[in-house]
Parts: C-alpha cells; sequence; structure tokens
C-alpha cells in the first residue's frame, strides 16, 4: 500500500469528523471518502451513457423493436451481459 500524504486541510477535517464521533477513526473517515467517490464515479459513468443515449435518439440512431416483449427481452439480456461482463 502506497503512503499516503495529506493536506493540512485534510488532515483537520479527517480529525474534526473523528472527534465528534462521526467515524470512529481516520481509516473509516478515508474508507467513507472513498466509497463516495466510486458512488459519484458511477452516477457519472451513468449520465454520462444516459446523454450519449439522448443524443443518439435525437440524431435518429434508434433501435425499433416489434413489440413490448421484444424490447423488454433485450433489455433483460443487455442486463445480464452487464453484470457478467460478457459482450456489449
Amino acid at each position: 500500500m502506497p503512503e499516503i500524504h495529506l493536506s493540512e486541510q485534510d488532515e483537520k477535517f479527517i480529525e474534526e469528523q473523528v472527534a465528534a464521533g462521526v467515524y470512529s477513526d481516520a481509516d473509516a473517515v478515508i474508507h467513507a471518502s472513498l466509497q463516495l467517490l466510486s458512488s459519484d464515479e458511477r452516477k457519472r459513468v451513468a449520465l454520462k451513457l444516459l446523454i450519449q443515449g439522448i443524443d443518439d435518439a435525437e440524431a435518429g440512431r434508434v433501435h425499433r423493436y416489434a413489440s413490448q416483449d421484444v424490447f423488454l427481452s433485450d433489455i433483460k439480456r443487455v442486463s445480464v451481459q452487464q453484470k457478467t461482463g460478457t459482450g456489449h
């Protein structure tokens, strides 16, 4: 694990959070911070994909489905692929 250097402001924030009882120790503050960063990154990626989808739709790059059942089946297939990391 690399050594981490924090600014005085970051150290002060961590100390305040621990002193206030919000977190049990500095590791817990850093862990929560990384969890939040990870969550924000997932949201950023999802938003980027949403914007791309809107742009595609506005440009006429859409797929028409024969029925609602075919559409739902395709959504389920893509969801499984994303969860398992297989295909696109």
